[in-house]
C-alpha cells in the first residue's frame, strides 16, 4: 500500500545511503541523547521504585558520554578503533566514574556495527571478549555489588547487540546471494535467447543456400538446354522449358516456406507444411534426372517397408542428398552418373554421394577444405549440429566421394 509519505521516505533513505557520514552522526545523535537521558534515571528510586529527574550525571560521566557519541561518527569507517575506544571509555565509567551512567551504550553501537561488517567467526571472538571484559570489570571493579542489576545489563546489551549484528549481515549476504543469482540468471537467459537466434538464422541461411543452389542449377541446366535445341527440336525445348517452370515453381515454395519462418505469430499465410526429407527424395531425384543425370538410389534404413528418421535427421539427409547432388551437377564433367546411399548402421544413419567425374570435368571440382564452399560448409555445420561427421573428397580414379554419419 502506497501512501503519501512513500516517495519522500524513499528518496531520504537513498540519501542517507549515498550519504553515509550524515547516517552515522544521526546515529552518534541519538545515542548520546540516549545515554544522557538514561543518566537522569534512577531504578532504586524511593520505596523500591525507578524515578526520572531524582538524580543528575557527574560531569565525568558527561565528557565520556561526549566522547563515545563522537567516536561513533566514525563507526563505519575504522569499527575496529571506534569499538576499542568505546570499550575504554565505558571501562573508565564503570571503574572511576556514576555506575549508572549509560556510556556502555556506545560499546553497544560499535559492537553492533563490528558485527554485521565482519564475519561470524571475528563477531564471536570479538563479541565474547567485549561482553568478558566489560561484564568482569563491572561485577570485579565496579563500586556496585557483582549481583546489581546494571552488571546484568552491560551483559545483555553486549550480547544482544553481537547477535543483532550477526542477524543482519547474515541477512544482507543472503539478499545480495538472491540479487546476484538473479542478475545471473537473466544473463543467461539473454544469452540462451541471443545463442538460440543466431543458431535460427544459421539454420534459415543454410536451407535458402540449398534451395537457391539446387533450382537455379537446375534452371541454369535446362535452360541451356532449351536454348541449344530450340530451332531444331522445339518438343525437347519445349519439355526444358517445362522442367524450367517446374523448377523454379519448387524453388519459390520452398523459399516461401523458409522467408516464412521469419514472419512473427500473428502474421499471414505462415508456412504450414512439414519441412521436407526423405519421404519426397524420389521428386528431388526425378529433377536431376530430368535434367540429364542419371541417379541410383538405394535406401536401406531397417527390416520396416517404411522406417521412420528422427525429423531432424530426415531433414539434415535430404538436404545433404540435394546439396551433393547439385554439387555434382554443376561440377562433373559430361555424362556422369550419380550414386545415393541411405543406410542404418547400428545406431547412425549414414548417407552416400558418389560420383563417376564424368569426362573433362574440372580437376578440383569440391574443395576440401571447409572453407572453401558454402556448400560443403554448410553440409559439415548441419552434420556437426546433431553430433555427426562429414566427410568430403576425391575418389581413387575419378569423381567424388560424399560420405555423412548421422547419429539417430
Amino acid at each position: 500500500m502506497t501512501t503519501p509519505f512513500g516517495p519522500s521516505v524513499a528518496g531520504t533513505r537513498q540519501w542517507l545511503r549515498a550519504h553515509p557520514l550524515v547516517t552515522d552522526s544521526l546515529v552518534a545523535l541519538g545515542a548520546f541523547a540516549t545515554m544522557l537521558l538514561g543518566s537522569f534515571a534512577d531504578p532504586h528510586g524511593p520505596h523500591g521504585q525507578p524515578t526520572f529527574g531524582t538524580r543528575v550525571p557527574h560531569l565525568l560521566s558527561l565528557v565520556l558520554m561526549v566522547l563515545a557519541a563522537a567516536a561513533l561518527v566514525l563507526r563505519r569507517r575504522h569499527p575496529r578503533a571506534v569499538l576499542a575506544a568505546t570499550s575504554a571509555l565505558t571501562l573508565t565509567e564503570l571503574v572511576t566514574g556514576e555506575p549508572r551512567a549509560p556510556v556502555a551504550m556506545g560499546a553497544v553501537v560499535a559492537l553492533y556495527t563490528l558485527a554485521s561488517r565482519t564475519d561470524r567467526p571475528t563477531t564471536w571472538r570479538v563479541g565474547l571478549l567485549t561482553m568478558a571484559a566489560l561484564t568482569g570489570v563491572a561485577m570485579l571493579a565496579g563500586p556496585l555489588p557483582w549481583y546489581a542489576q546494571e552488571n546484568l545489563g552491560v551483559f545483555a546489551w553486549t550480547g544482544m547487540a553481537a547477535a543483532a549484528g550477526d542477524a543482519v549481515r547474515s541477512r544482507r549476504a543472503f539478499i545480495d546471494a538472491i540479487r546476484e543469482r538473479a542478475e545471473r540468471a537473466e544473463r543467461t537467459r539473454e544469452e540462451e535467447a541471443r545463442r538460440r537466434v543466431a543458431e535460427e538464422r544459421l539454420r534459415i541461411a543454410r536451407d535458402l543456400h540449398d534451395v537457391v543452389a539446387h533450382h537455379i542449377a537446375l534452371v541454369n541446366v535446362q535452360a541451356g538446354v532449351a536454348a541449344h535445341v530450340m530451332d531444331k527440336r522445339p518438343d525437347q525445348a519445349k519439355e526444358a522449358l517445362a522442367h524450367v517452370r517446374e523448377a523454379s515453381r519448387s524453388a519459390l515454395n520452398e523459399l516461401r516456406a523458409t522467408v516464412g519462418l521469419l514472419r512473427q505469430s500473428g502474421d499471414p499465410e505462415a508456412p504450414t507444411e512439414p519441412a521436407p526429407g526423405l519421404a519426397v527424395l524420389d521428386a528431388l531425384v526425378d529433377t536431376f534426372r530430368h535434367a540429364g543425370l542419371p541417379v541410383d538410389v538405394i535406401v536401406q534404413l531397417g527390416p520396416d517397408p517404411e522406417p521412420a528418421l528422427p525429423a531432424a535427421v530426415d531433414l539434415v539427409a535430404y538436404r545433404v542428398i540435394q546439396e551433393a547432388l547439385t554439387n555434382v551437377r554443376k561440377h562433373a564433367g559430361p555424362g556422369a552418373r550419380a550414386e545415393v546411399s541411405v543406410v542404418r548402421v547400428g545406431a547412425s544413419a549414414e548417407v552416400t554421394v558418389l560420383d563417376d567425374g564424368g569426362s573433362g570435368a574440372d580437376p578440383s571440382p569440391q574443395p576440401v577444405d571447409p572453407g572453401g564452399g558454402h556448400g560443403l560448409l554448410g553440409m559439415r555445420e548441419r552434420a556437426g549440429a546433431l553430433g555427426g561427421s562429414c566427410f568430403a573428397g576425391p575418389r581413387y580414379g575419378g569423381g567424388y566421394r560424399v560420405h555423412v554419419i548421422l547419429p539417430m
